[in-house]
């Protein structure tokens, strides 16, 4: 299986890696290692992490492949399990080369990423590896119902949903108000993930923070607006409001994540990719039974609607937000009737559901 991240904390591939290790398979997880990331978890799969030269640019994805396809060529494969376009070049050669199986997991519309829709020279150059390989390949996998329509309809590809949801969590050990070092009467709000980036809603958070009484922000994660972030607090002087944690293990985060009064999901609709986002961190909002303060965002929208489980604001700026968090902060009635209807989409909205859809398809092309 390859993927770019650094492995320590992408739960989707650990999902699909713990399936396949399920199903007897031997998995070999390739990856990444920056000079940040963190030691790796303990996992009942094999991991290999690449140390590059480059950690961004074109020369890393270059190096990346490069040290991909090396690895692979070498190594006995059976099968092979690609995670984004930014690694399907050396995992589509090496299923060539050895005429072996492929799968292909898309986690997002990656050339539809800001990072490429602003630089349209990279884009196309991403959009055609995308055009040359896909109709290539047999199915292929997403995480969400509306990019799954477009990935069909453009290369009349068979594609599976198999969405960002986590497994069922039984019991929530959430930190209690000392341990997170709030008051009796403060409340808690949080931001988490791996992908903490500038055009999320950050920003807009920290700053409505002024407006917001007896209540902290935790972020937790990593990402490329920690640093403006972090200079929004002082310039602010919300240093006593906007508490900064680092990236955690699963189990860890979600302690933090049970013991929120309100989770944010503020992504904007700046690119087609965000439009269509359903990230991680809204289904384990729902897992934690975190009522859900979310963006005008089409599949967000759509879970928020289903399960009534959070409130929708249509303006991401700091007096919108500030005037929704007082809101839901003041009326208790409201946020347990919230949180109520998250423990019941906690019922329905789990990994054991979308496994299954994964299952399928392993066995039908993995045979």
């Amino acid at each position: 299986m390859t993927v770019s991240s650094d492995l320590a904390t992408d739960n989707r591939v650990h999902r699909s890696c713990s399936l396949l290790t399920e199903l007897n398979y031997e998995v070999i997880l390739l990856g990444r290692c920056k000079k940040t990331s963190p030691p790796m978890p303990p996992r009942d799969y094999s991991v290999k992490r690449f140390n590059l030269i480059f950690e961004k640019s074109a020369l890393f994805y270059a190096a990346l492949n490069v040290r991909f396809f090396l690895f692979l060529l070498f190594k006995r494969a059976d099968y092979i399990f690609a995670n984004d376009l930014d690694t399907l070049p050396s995992a589509y050669l090496i299923s060539k080369i050895k005429r072996i199986a492929i799968i292909y997991d898309s986690h997002e519309l990656f050339t539809e990423t800001p990072e490429l829709v602003n630089r349209p020279h990279i884009q196309n150059f991403w959009l055609r590896i995308e055009r040359f390989i896909l109709p290539r390949l047999k199915q292929m996998i997403t995480v969400n119902t509306s990019i799954a329509e477009i990935f069909s309809k453009k290369y009349q590809l068979q594609t599976y949903v198999v969405r960002n949801v986590p497994a069922r969590i039984e019991g929530h050990q959430a930190l209690s108000k000392m341990a997170l070092g709030l008051k009796e009467d403060e409340r808690m709000l949080i931001i988490q993930g791996s992908g903490l980036n500038i055009q999320r809603g950050i920003e807009e958070a920290i700053m409505a923070m002024q407006f917001i009484d007896r209540a902290k922000l935790f972020l937790v994660g990593s990402g490329d607006v920690l640093g403006k972030a972090k200079t929004l607090v002082l310039e602010y002087q919300l240093s006593n409001k906007v508490i900064f944690i680092d990236r955690l293990p699963y189990g860890q985060l979600m302690q933090y994540t049970a013991a929120a009064d309100l989770g944010l999901a503020l992504d904007k609709p700046l690119s087609l990719n965000y439009q269509l986002a359903l990230p991680n961190k809204v289904f384990d909002y729902i897992q934690a039974h975190t009522p859900i303060l979310c963006s005008q965002l089409i599949e967000i929208e759509n879970i928020i609607r289903k399960y009534d489980c959070g409130v929708v604001i249509s303006n991401i700026n700091p007096e919108e937000i500030a005037k929704e968090v007082n809101k839901l902060l003041g009326n208790l009635d409201e946020l347990n009737r919230l949180k109520n209807n998250c423990i019941n989409a906690a019922q329905i909205e789990h990994w054991e559901k979308d496994k299954q859809v994964l299952t399928d398809l392993v066995l039908s092309v993995f045979i």
